[in-house]
């Protein structure tokens, strides 16, 4: 095979992966942000519900719930759902794992804040709503970027595990083209291209960190 089309093939594959690494952040980072919520609740129904919740997501296989995900609207309610379902599947699996592991981050950095910080917050006129927004949660977000940070690199090489349900991301493509032509060239293509992604993502992580070093 050419390079040119192996290029080709790969980019269009990087491209799937990148959707999925995008919509998964769109969408896990604010839904954490609820769960770790609920997680913290003083209501015991809602906060172990939550707890199991993040239990499961945690304590399973990413791969495995991307099929639970995908198969289950057959299997368990005989719904056959469109061709497309497959990339929606695969969104709607690493959202609900990564808002898990998120929740948990959210909730370290907001455990970890002095009880002064909202005695002071009070003092100054301040009701919870804007506590919350304008005094504990920039602190926060300042706290738990580093492992924020090691969770979103760590998603760049989990869209690859999407080949399980056959998403054309660029593992799945890497290996049509490897299994085809007999040779380790796209996977070795492949993985050059994974490293440039992830070191873009943690260089704009390492940007972030440092707009946000005034809060040292």
């Amino acid at each position: 095979m050419e390079w040119s089309v192996l290029l080709l093939k790969l980019g269009g594959g990087l491209l799937t992966s990148a959707e999925i690494f995008a919509l998964t952040l769109l969408f896990s980072l604010p839904l954490g942000l609820f769960v770790a919520f609920g997680r913290m609740s003083r209501n015991p129904v809602i906060r172990n519900i939550v707890k199991v919740y993040i239990s499961i997501m945690r304590g399973t296989p990413l791969i495995l719930q991307l099929m639970v995900v995908y198969f289950g609207p057959y299997y368990i309610f005989n719904v056959t759902l469109p061709r497309g379902y497959r990339f929606v599947a695969t969104i709607i699996a690493f959202v609900l794992n990564y808002a898990a592991y998120f929740a948990e981050i959210y909730r370290g950095g907001i455990e970890s804040m002095p009880v002064g910080q909202y005695e002071a917050a009070q003092v100054l006129g301040y009701n919870k709503r804007q506590t919350f927004v304008r005094i504990i949660l920039p602190q926060v977000i300042k706290r738990i970027l580093p492992a924020v940070t090691n969770e979103v690199i760590t998603l760049v090489k989990d869209t690859a595990l999407a080949f399980a349900i056959s998403v054309p991301e660029m593992f799945t493509e890497a290996k049509a083209i490897a299994s085809a032509q007999t040779t380790m060239i796209p996977f070795v293509v492949a993985g050059v291209f994974y490293y440039i992604f992830n070191f873009i993502v943690a260089w704009v992580m390492e940007l972030i960190e440092k707009k946000l070093g005034y809060f040292r």
